[in-house]
């Protein structure tokens, strides 16, 4: 009893001291710490503007200029009108369109003049803008046409999305032509919406369909942007440029790896993210020491008040009790919130475990599609019908999550073509996040060069090249017009996705990125060729392919489903360039002799050879070609490639 006593003293004179010194009461730092959390680190410290149902998010602003940003010609740029303290309005080159809704790199807006009216369609000349320095009209817009003379322009891969009428009540009669903004082969960035006007439509209306969602919601989306040279000091020290899609020169800014916000020194920045205890902890709570020091706070606070209201003695059994549990608790695996570092990303959906498990019939061996060091693929199906690839990855660490997830948000921004959509992700499963992509209903490469299937369609040579092509061009760009660039680093046939029409869907990334694995890449790339050209996984198919080179026989490892032999002169010409490609990626592209833009070049070239029906070269495969080339021959199909 007496040691009782002389701890108990000692505990006492303890706390009694650190009332005095000002401990605050543990109410008061709670709500200090959701404040931090809450406006601190999400929203705008200096801002709360609103009008209406809207709240005014960086960097649009309505009446304080300290809520947009620091240069002038930014900050006009930027400035919206609240109209009856219900509508706001976004004013562009004297025009004013209404505000619907906003995204992380754009803004919903109505048809300019239309207030609450429903308009089945509007003139094609209604909207009036192509694009400026700030804005551009985003490829998210689906354009449903209506009344067109030729309807060469539909593209029937959009009409699976749900595009409500304007009063929500399916009133009217809906589209019955739609075209994607993401198709370029009509509409080109920059054009105004008349440009539909030479298929004689007698008017359109427009939604914004979302990446990894097939409902529409009406209205124009907008994407913004600050013109390059204006970015100068724009982005905060943890963040970095990225380029925007349809404004040119437009830039925005990210966070970088372990970092939230949306990126910008005038707005919330970029704050450390880290997890603790299972919790997701910000800023200088992610510093070495400093959640401990917290916790020590919150636990003075508590007792300090506890002892203005009990006795002595039942103090120091609650404070026994309290550290007990505290140091001796069972533990838990860390829970990942869905809150994580997707809060500064709108272009992915966080799924739940359940759904997945629901989807892949609780990842059935039968549904596995790859098994790889990128992860476990099964292939599974959504309660909306949607086909979906489910790539599971395993993680060590906390850092590896994060850098899973960055990885995974900058993905979901690239636009292309030949790119998989990232429906989104799971991170309910602790270290063994899950990538959703898209499934078309063609499966995968693998499945038609090697696999038995019944309903098994045959590749024939061309489908082959301009696969091969596809999928290089697609390489060549994430390494050298997205920045920062994008490396596969798991390129194999079951990664890459067939749509209907044979187009490739790349899919199933490698997720833990390193800038020396692109020299490899070129050299992945050529063990993928030679399993194109010659419908063979074997190991050894490489050294093979080399020795056959050598001796001049490289025709003894073609596919015999392409009938070699039989075929004209020209064509047999072009399956031994791609395999004189493939050979040239195994000795020269591990050492970064040759790049994937050189590949992509005479891939392409060779595609237009055979569309030609002729045997006409291009130029070499050691010659190089600019980037804005490269750019231009990559965003659309080999068909339309003008070959100098």
């Amino acid at each position: 009893m007496p040691s009782l006593i002389y701890h108990c003293t000692l505990f006492f004179t303890f706390f009694l001291t650190f009332s005095q010194l000002g401990a605050k009461p543990i109410s008061n730092f709670i709500k200090k710490s959701e404040l931090n959390h809450k406006v601190g680190i999400f929203d705008h410290q200096l801002c709360n503007e609103s009008c209406g149902k809207f709240r005014v998010s960086f960097p649009f602003y309505i009446n304080n200029a300290s809520c947009g940003f620091s240069n002038p010609p930014l900050l006009e740029s930027f400035q919206l009108t609240c109209l009856n303290s219900t509508s706001l309005f976004l004013n562009i080159d004297s025009q004013n369109y209404r505000v619907l809704e906003f995204f992380s790199d754009g803004v919903l807006v109505d048809f300019p003049g239309f207030s609450n009216t429903c308009r089945p369609y509007n003139d094609l000349n209604s909207f009036g803008f192509g694009g400026n320095d700030y804005f551009g009209i985003s490829n998210d817009n689906v354009i449903g046409l209506y009344d067109c003379e030729d309807s060469s322009l539909c593209k029937a891969n959009c009409e699976s999305n749900d595009l409500p009428d304007c009063d929500k009540n399916g009133n009217g009669s809906g589209p019955v032509c739609c075209y994607p903004l993401s198709d370029h082969s009509v509409w080109h960035i920059g054009d105004e919406f008349n440009v539909f006007a030479k298929f004689e439509c007698r008017g359109f209306s427009s939604w914004v369909v979302p990446r990894g969602m097939n409902s529409g919601k009406r209205g124009v989306k907008l994407e913004w942007a600050i013109p390059l040279n204006l970015s100068k000091e724009a982005c905060d020290v943890n963040g970095y440029i990225v380029n925007a899609t349809t404004v040119k020169h437009g830039v925005r800014c990210l966070c970088g790896d372990g970092f939230v916000g949306d990126g910008y020194v005038n707005g919330t920045g970029c704050l450390k993210s880290c997890f603790k205890d299972g919790k997701e902890e910000f800023g200088k709570d992610c510093e070495p020491g400093r959640h401990n020091k917290k916790k020590m706070i919150i636990l003075a606070g508590v007792l300090t008040s506890a002892f203005a209201a009990a006795s002595f003695l039942a103090l120091l059994c609650l404070i026994k009790r309290s550290v007990k549990s505290t140091a001796y608790g069972s533990p838990h695996k860390p829970q990942f919130r869905s809150t994580l570092s997707f809060r500064k990303s709108c272009n992915t959906r966080l799924f739940t475990l359940n759904e997945l498990d629901e989807a892949t019939d609780g990842f059935n061996e039968g549904q596995k599609v790859m098994d790889s060091c990128g992860g476990s693929v099964f292939t599974g199906k959504l309660k909306d019908g949607s086909h979906i690839a489910v790539q599971r990855v395993k993680c060590e660490n906390e850092k590896d999550l994060m850098q899973v997830l960055t990885r995974v948000e900058l993905l979901s921004t690239i636009m292309h073509r030949n790119l998989a959509h990232i429906f989104g992700c799971c991170i309910d499963s602790g270290y063994t996040p899950m990538v959703v992509y898209e499934f078309p209903e063609n499966r995968t490469l693998e499945d038609h060069l090697h696999k038995e299937q019944p309903d098994k369609i045959g590749l024939d040579w061309y489908k082959r090249l301009s696969i091969a092509a596809q999928t290089a061009s697609l390489l060549a760009f994430l390494q050298h017009e997205v920045s920062p660039p994008v490396s596969h680093q798991n390129l194999k046939t079951s990664s890459i996705f067939l749509d209907q029409d044979f187009n490739v869907k790349v899919a199933c990334f490698g997720m833990f990125c390193s800038l020396e694995l692109y020299n490899s890449e070129v050299y992945d790339l050529g063990v993928f060729l030679l399993e194109v050209v010659s419908g063979s996984k074997h190991p050894d198919m490489p050294t093979i392919a080399l020795y056959k080179t050598r001796d001049g026989k490289i025709e003894e490892i073609i596919d015999p489903l392409l009938y070699y032999h039989e075929q004209p002169p020209f064509r047999r010409d072009q399956i031994d360039r791609v395999a004189d490609i493939a050979t040239r990626c195994l000795l020269f592209g591990g050492d970064g002799k040759l790049r994937m833009v050189d590949v992509a070049r005479e891939l392409v070239h060779i595609t237009r050879d055979s569309i030609d029906g002729g045997s006409r070269r291009g130029p070499a495969i050691e010659e190089t070609f600019s980037n804005s080339s490269l750019l231009q021959m990559i965003s659309i199909s080999p068909d339309s490639i003008y070959v100098p």
